[in-house]
């Protein structure tokens, strides 16, 4: 597939074929609790507990099985605050392809250490004050390596999708989908794979509150840029979506609204609390958003809510669990 063209659900299929056997069939949770908060059926794809502990691995994995000889010879350039970094680094080395991954300096220790444990070399940049894909291109000019980015790609897109696809085909049709949001690959793909098979649910993107450029861009029909936003949310501070994920998105989507990263942390916590797992902030975009009533649901839907990751570090997230909101001190 051009890298330029536009995937299709035919191409989320394809994906899921290339990704049998190498990526995890997560589960589906459900609470009773968390469906009597909400009035509805929730169905949490469990994508914290795919390998690198991230739905990235999909899109990763699929964008690298497509290279050519000649091109995993010379390897691959990524740049991620983190689990598109560690899903680059560990499909690069089942695939036996060299991995070389520009990350922010602030990035979680957690996220870092893994990626260099998968065996990829990394390069440091300020998310602040330099431009990441400017540094991953110049890398691929010195090198011959191919860059993969962490949304704006059709197989990356259509790997993010086999998601959506999963949690559709395990739990039956859905009313509504809500995913987190950064540049779009995820939320793109999911896109594909509703409108495949449940035309008429609902489909919802959450970013953070203080990154709100997809919103924005679909309010304004076309493809807002900021400043990189300050917020907890690591995997969502995104500066624009793609040339790719934006079209999808205008087409496809009902609505992209945000949440606070106060709202993220009481989410966290009632994942903890109530289903005993550790998901990222990034993560509970989606379900932060639905329990604020942010994304409008109707008595007794199922909603379909993906949790997208669990790499946190532990001395941060015992932080964030500790915080006090009955005070005006800032998560950040």
């Amino acid at each position: 597939m051009p890298l330029t063209t536009l995937p299709t659900y035919a191409d989320v299929e394809a994906a899921a074929a290339t990704l049998a056997g190498a990526a995890h069939r997560t589960p589906v949770l459900t609470s009773r609790r968390l469906d009597a908060l909400v009035g509805a059926r929730l169905l949490l794809k469990a994508e914290h507990l795919q390998r690198v502990g991230a739905f990235k691995f999909r899109g990763a994995f699929t964008a690298l099985s497509a290279f050519d000889e000649g091109q995993r010879r010379a390897g691959v350039v990524a740049y991620s605050s983190g689990n598109h970094a560690q899903a680059v680094a560990l499909a690069a080395r089942e695939l036996g392809i060299p991995a070389t991954i520009v990350m922010p300096h602030d990035a979680p220790r957690l996220k870092v250490e893994a990626t260099v444990g998968y065996g990829a070399r990394v390069v440091r940049y300020d998310r602040y004050t330099q431009d990441r894909e400017e540094i991953g291109r110049e890398i691929a000019r010195g090198s011959g390596a191919t860059v993969v980015p962490p949304y704006d790609h059709p197989h990356v897109i259509a790997g993010q999708g086999t998601a959506a696809r999963e949690l559709v085909e395990d739990a039956g049709p859905l009313d509504v989908l809500v995913t987190p949001l950064g540049g779009g690959g995820l939320l793109a793909g999911s896109v594909l794979a509703v409108r495949a098979l449940c035309p008429q649910a609902r489909v919802y993107g959450v970013e953070p509150a203080a990154g709100d450029d997809a919103r924005r861009s679909l309010e304004q029909g076309r493809i807002v840029h900021i400043d990189t936003p300050v917020t907890i949310a690591d995997g969502a501070q995104t500066q624009h979506l793609g040339e790719l994920t934006f079209p999808i998105l205008r087409s496809g989507v009902d609505a992209v609204v945000t949440a606070t990263d106060e709202e993220l942390v009481a989410a966290m916590a009632l994942v903890a609390g109530t289903l005993k797992q550790v998901v990222e902030p990034t993560g509970v975009l989606g379900l932060a958003a639905v329990l604020s009533g942010a994304v409008p649901v109707q008595e007794g839907e199922r909603v379909g809510v993906v949790l997208t990751g669990g790499n946190v570090d532990p001395e941060r997230y015992g932080q964030l669990l500790g915080y006090n909101r009955s005070n005006d001190e800032a998560v950040v």
